[in-house]
């Protein structure tokens, strides 16, 4: 939706009804462009500018400062994304990763990667045999350089698969 003239993400709807007086609802919001969560009340009548949003495929290339350049598989066109657009889930992003941008017309909104992503275990404490029934869990990093928690049974090189959006173990991938 547009609000005060930005594009913002609705995080939460809440719809009251008081006793007395009108209905109305409260809309939490984040403008896309800062980032910075807003609120802001409606009358139950009140009409809001709704935006189109397109979600298009792009593949990550490779870093250039703090830049991200992500490629279209349709067009071939290459877009730089500052990181700070990533956020957090920029950790797990690996070359040739197919990630969704939203779209605004020509203007990108925001960059999602993908919910679940295979990735080397590249450093961890050598598990030992027997430890696959245990729910004991000990630190790995990843190949993107990430560090999560893993099961003991975990070992170097495994390729596991990664929640990204919970940052944790899922299970080995063979």
């Amino acid at each position: 939706m547009r609000y005060e003239g930005n594009i913002c993400q609705i995080t939460d709807v809440e719809f009251r009804k008081p006793g007395k007086g009108g209905a109305f609802y409260k809309v939490k919001m984040r403008d896309i462009d800062s980032g910075k969560q807003k609120e802001h009340t409606y009358n139950s009548g009140s009409s809001i500018e709704m935006v189109r949003i397109e979600k298009r495929p792009y593949q990550f290339l490779y870093i250039e400062g703090d830049n991200y350049v992500f490629m279209s598989n349709v067009t071939y066109e290459q877009i730089p994304l500052d990181k700070r657009m990533l956020g957090d889930q920029i950790k797990y992003l690996k070359e040739s990763e197919i990630c969704q941008l939203a779209f605004e017309g020509d203007t990108v909104l925001s960059a999602e990667i993908p919910q679940h992503i295979n990735l080397e275990v590249t450093m961890t404490e050598p598990g030992f045999k027997g430890d696959s029934t245990s729910n004991t869990l000990k630190p790995a990093t990843l190949e993107t350089g990430a560090e999560i928690q893993v099961p003991l049974f975990v070992n170097q090189g495994d390729m596991i698969k990664v929640d990204t959006s919970t940052d944790s173990y899922i299970e080995r991938v063979k």
